[in-house]
């Protein structure tokens, strides 16, 4: 995104360097405001209130840190961004522990300077229309803050807006890797049951023959291994919500006692006498058309009427590429504190790259490639296009040479990464085979490849088929 006529407020004692800098931004749309000291700066910061500060670190009286801190504590919300020398590293990373966005090395270079500054005001745009929708949705934490500004997201915020205070149960449907599970939590923050428990069960994760246990509970002595009474997740939602993923994968047995329970607000344990009440939102998730699954008698009509009482559908990445940079770059300050490392940003290659390639993993890809990119990277460098490992790209070069992949023959890659790539294609080959055979159902498919439940879920998870297993768990 390309910040343009916005209001820059540059603070230096050099008059060449000021002059410099006005020129080359003044030629992007930007208006200048200049000052050469700190008091001249702080005069001009509350009379012009600009959008962003460029200051420099020496300056006559105070220096830019102190002036720096004063105007973070009279408008928290304006990057600034500091000019230091070689000599003063150091005072950089205490003015960024102080508050401030970023930092830039004299003798600046025009690109970097100009990459910096445009980060800098993306991020003072995105923080006024964060706090604009925290107020309208009274929200602590906004889905804007999570999935990004574009017109779908919005479409997304306002259903989410409109149905969260309500009683009614919401079908959430969207690929793998969209953000189902953020939008069932922001429905149950922005719900009256908000002080309650959010509880979460992935019904494609646990095996058929424990999920009505997992869901409803058990009495001692119900079944073998039965050893103490254990309450189910409806209980432990009790006061909140439920939020159930991947509810497609419930066999017909538990979607017949499902149907029960959300209709009487009761569940009845494994072995128990009686029923128990239970107050709990309901909020359900799919990665694929369940109405095709009614169609097919895979699920029960009456269960999903009951459940799509309101439905909401997330967006593909791909539905809101311009998205893609502010969630890259979010990315990449999460992983640089979890690293301690400091990465400078995104090349224009890399950023290419980012928003033409197409997603079949979603946000949870992007996240991935971003983690392995700020790994990459070296410190203070920024992100480029050789450090994006993109997990499908193998899959994609489906060109032969002598009867391999091209990727085998190119001569651009080592040994080692031809041989992983071969074998997570021809996985993903023998998976896609394999469930087409079971006819989508998981446990058929795990028993037929002599590999345990949880094994195929998380090999189905990596190579984001998901939609082909549209059976039964």
């Amino acid at each position: 995104m390309k910040s343009s006529n916005r209001k820059i407020l540059i603070v230096d004692d050099e008059p060449d360097f000021l002059w410099l800098t006005r020129n080359m931004l003044e030629e992007t749309g930007h208006t200048i405001i200049e000052a050469q000291d700190g008091e001249s700066a702080l005069r001009q910061f509350e009379k012009e209130m600009p959008d962003m500060v460029l200051l420099d670190y020496l300056l006559p009286g105070r220096n830019g840190l102190q002036v720096a801190i004063e105007m973070k504590e009279r408008v928290p919300s304006v990057p600034l961004v500091m000019i230091t020398g070689y000599g003063e590293v150091k005072i950089a990373v205490k003015a960024m522990k102080a508050g401030i966005y970023d930092y830039v090395i004299k003798p600046v270079d025009k690109d970097d300077l100009l990459f910096t500054i445009e980060r800098a005001l993306e991020k003072q745009a995105l923080v006024a229309e964060i706090g604009r929708l925290r107020n309208a949705l009274k929200d602590p934490v906004s889905l804007f803050d999570l999935m990004g500004k574009s017109g779908p997201v919005k479409t997304l915020v306002n259903r989410v807006k409109k149905v969260a205070p309500t009683p009614f149960t919401v079908l959430i449907e969207g690929e793998s890797g969209t953000g189902k599970e953020l939008v069932a939590n922001a429905i149950h923050d922005l719900s009256p049951a908000a002080g309650g428990p959010f509880v979460c069960v992935d019904c494609g994760a646990i095996p058929e023959t424990l999920i009505e246990s997992e869901l409803f509970g058990f009495m001692k002595g119900a079944f073998t291994g039965a050893h103490g009474d254990k309450p189910g997740q409806f209980e432990l939602a009790d006061g909140g919500t439920l939020f159930l993923d991947e509810v497609g994968n419930i066999s017909h047995v538990v979607q017949q006692k499902l149907l029960r329970a959300v209709q009487e607000r009761a569940v009845q344990r494994l072995g128990a006498k009686g029923a128990l009440g239970v107050d709990v939102r309901i909020v359900v998730a799919t990665n694929q058309a369940l109405e095709k699954d009614v169609e097919a008698g895979r699920f029960r009509s009456d269960l999903y009427f009951r459940l799509n009482e309101f439905s909401i559908k997330t967006p593909s990445l791909r539905a809101r590429s311009e998205d893609i940079p502010y969630l890259a770059r979010r990315f990449m300050d999460e992983v640089g504190k979890e690293l301690e490392k400091r990465c400078g940003g995104f090349s224009e290659k890399a950023l290419m790259s980012l928003s033409s390639y197409h997603w079949p993993g979603n946000v949870r890809e992007l996240r991935n490639v971003i983690r392995q990119a700020v790994l990459l990277c070296e410190e203070n460098g920024p992100i480029r296009p050789e450090h994006l490992t993109f997990s499908s790209r193998l899959i994609q070069e489906t060109k032969k040479t002598d009867g391999l992949p091209a990727f085998v023959c190119d001569g651009r890659k080592p040994l080692k990464e031809i041989i992983t790539g071969l074998r997570d294609m021809y996985e993903k080959k023998v998976l896609e085979e394999v469930l087409a055979l079971a006819d989508g159902n998981k446990s058929e498919a795990a028993r037929r490849l002599k590999i345990d439940y949880t094994t195929l879920h998380r090999k189905i998870k990596f190579h984001h088929i998901e939609q082909i297993a549209e059976g039964a768990a």
